[in-house]
């Protein structure tokens, strides 16, 4: 008895790890992007010391970095990793391809936490030209498809959820946000992501800049973009305190339309840029920032009280971009100074 007994209790500790891996811990909602486009950047091992220094645990990148997975080992953040536009018709052309890039890439770091990977980002058929995104459209599905059959023949499948990012440039109507619905000429393109992604339980990635929207129409109020107002009252008696909000609601009223009612979003970018364009500045990108840091804890109206999974866009300023306002998104300066003051904690 006394070895059955003994045999139990191992079995309840192994579940319980189990358990402990798989388990969706809620306390750091917010991570923040680490872009790699600018001048004198820090090296890795002291990017992820400021993360450490500042609390945030959380952290999406672009492409899978040799330097930065190094130095996330036995970090404790978890990690968004991103696949890169521009290897996604290598891992859509077959398995075997998916199979290495998740082994070199993932499976090699055994001890980083890793939570999604972010297959393309903000891939659109809306996207023409030669600095387009449309060229990379038909190889996202496949591409997810080869990157999730890859997770889940290493044993992953719990642990790491497969997605894609976009943008909400995609959404045909967006006010009032119970109306959202997508663009019918991007929906041959979301709804079979959609379908992938409510089948393996795995959310959709958003990139959701009021920034923008208010950028390109100045019939929208400044501090409702930056979570200053008091409020609107949308016409169907729904009041909405903030920008982000309401285009975050849209987006899920889309998904509901498109057949992904099931699905969660994350925000895998959001953030305000300090100087650079229009209602750019030091002050405006500190009260955006902060403000979202704690509106994410409360959730939308259309789903209340609950938190909102949120990278802020971006750790460091990237001089290499443009136009100007690209440059400028940073919370730290290259030297590690904070632009301004701001609490993850």
């Amino acid at each position: 008895m006394a070895g059955m007994k003994l045999h139990f209790v191992i079995e309840i500790f192994l579940v319980g790890l189990q358990l402990m891996a798989t388990m969706d811990y809620t306390v750091a909602q917010t991570g923040v992007c680490y872009g790699g486009l600018g001048s004198a950047l820090p090296p890795a091992s002291e990017v992820i010391s400021l993360y450490n220094e500042n609390n945030i645990q959380r952290m999406r990148i672009y492409d899978p970095n040799q330097r930065t997975l190094d130095a996330l080992i036995d970090s404790n953040i978890e990690l968004m990793l991103g696949v890169p536009n521009t290897d996604l018709q290598n891992l859509a052309s077959n398995q075997e391809n998916a199979n290495s890039w998740i082994k070199n890439n993932v499976i090699n770091y055994p001890n980083v936490r890793f939570r999604y990977i972010a297959v393309g980002n903000e891939v659109s058929p809306l996207k023409t030209g030669p600095d387009g995104t449309a060229q990379f459209v038909p190889f996202v599905l496949p591409a997810l498809q080869n990157v999730q059959n890859a997770i889940s023949a290493a044993g992953l499948g719990n642990q790491i959820k497969v997605s894609t990012s976009i943008e909400t440039g995609v959404l045909g109507n967006a006010y009032p946000p119970s109306d959202g619905e997508f663009k019918s000429d991007v929906r041959s393109f979301l709804d079979p992501i959609i379908d992938f992604l409510a089948k393996n339980g795995a959310p959709l990635l958003v990139n959701i800049y009021p920034y923008f929207a208010h950028m390109y129409d100045k019939n929208i109020d400044l501090d409702y973009a930056l979570f200053k107002s008091s409020g609107v009252v949308m016409p169907d008696g729904t009041q909405y305190q903030n920008l982000f909000y309401a285009i975050l609601d849209a987006t899920y009223a889309a998904l509901e339309k498109a057949g992904g009612s099931s699905l969660e979003i994350v925000v895998s970018e959001s953030g305000w840029p300090s100087d650079g364009g229009d209602a750019t500045s030091i002050d405006n990108a500190r009260t955006y920032n902060t403000n979202l840091l704690q509106r994410v804890k409360d959730g939308s109206p259309k789903r209340p009280g609950k938190n909102i999974e949120t990278y802020i866009f971006a750790m460091f300023d990237e001089d290499q971009k443009s136009p100007e306002y690209e440059k400028h998104w940073g919370l730290f300066l290259p030297n590690k100074q904070a632009k301004y003051p701001i609490s993850f904690n």
